[in-house]
């Protein structure tokens, strides 16, 4: 999944695993030997990559839980955000 589209459905690769870290309050995205600490809005991006969600569906959760923001600016973070963890192997196509 280099290219990330509307029409994708996203998940973590199986070797990511998504952790609350009690002790920070935060979200961690784990994978071997290292950790990644998300920011909320990243959180609930990967929160939402199961495979069964489509970007496009993605972007409409998050265009609703963060109303203030423009349509158009969520759909491009998102779509950043997830080039740059399919790039890192932490993302995948559900359909991979």
């Amino acid at each position: 999944m280099s290219a990330v589209s509307p029409d994708n459905r996203p998940r973590l690769a199986p070797k990511a695993r998504l952790r609350w870290d009690r002790k920070a309050a935060r979200y961690m995205l784990l994978y071997p030997e290292r950790g990644l600490v998300l920011n909320a809005t990243a959180a609930d991006v990967v929160q939402l990559c199961t495979g069964e969600h489509t970007v496009g569906v993605i972007v409409e959760r998050l265009t609703a839980k963060y109303a203030a923001q423009p349509r158009e600016a969520i759909e491009q973070e998102v779509l950043t955000f997830l080039t740059r963890m399919a790039e890192r192997g932490l993302i995948r196509n559900g359909d991979d």
